[in-house]
């Protein structure tokens, strides 16, 4: 009996310890995993337009996928028509997989939008597609 208890045991530590294992990895894949603080000081525009986005109920949330986000571009801009002296800024951004169709759009003027653009690409540059971004405007 001694031996049938200490087995019940055991097996119940196994089973809790692989329910633990299969929770923490679940979690650790759909966390943030880094912050992005846009400065809207910098880019004014740009700024305005992700905290409207999300207003609007876009995610502050961007899991990047650059390999997406030419088709990303394309399905978020169709039916939008261009502006002269505007970029069309989209949020979520194109590089996101949350981005492409029903993305915010706003027309924005090209050196907040290029500019914003680059920074963004260049503080993201060193990690990897699937990476989690909190997007956070200050």
């Amino acid at each position: 009996m001694k031996k049938k208890t200490i087995n019940l045991f055991i097996v119940a530590v196994l089973v809790i310890a692989g329910f633990y294992v299969y929770k923490t990895t679940l979690s650790q894949n759909t966390s943030t995993q880094v912050t992005l603080v846009v400065p809207s000081e910098r880019f004014p525009e740009t700024a305005a337009h992700i905290k409207t986005a999300e207003e609007h109920g876009e995610s502050q949330i961007c899991t990047i996928n650059r390999k997406g986000a030419e088709a990303n571009r394309k399905e978020s801009l169709k039916g939008v028509p261009t502006k002269k002296g505007y970029d069309r800024d989209e949020f979520p951004m194109a590089m996101c997989a949350e981005g492409g169709k029903g993305a915010d759009i706003q027309y924005v003027t090209p050196s907040d939008n290029r500019g914003a653009g680059s920074w963004i690409a260049n503080q993201l540059e060193k990690y990897e597609d699937g990476t989690k971004v909190l997007i956070i405007v200050k």
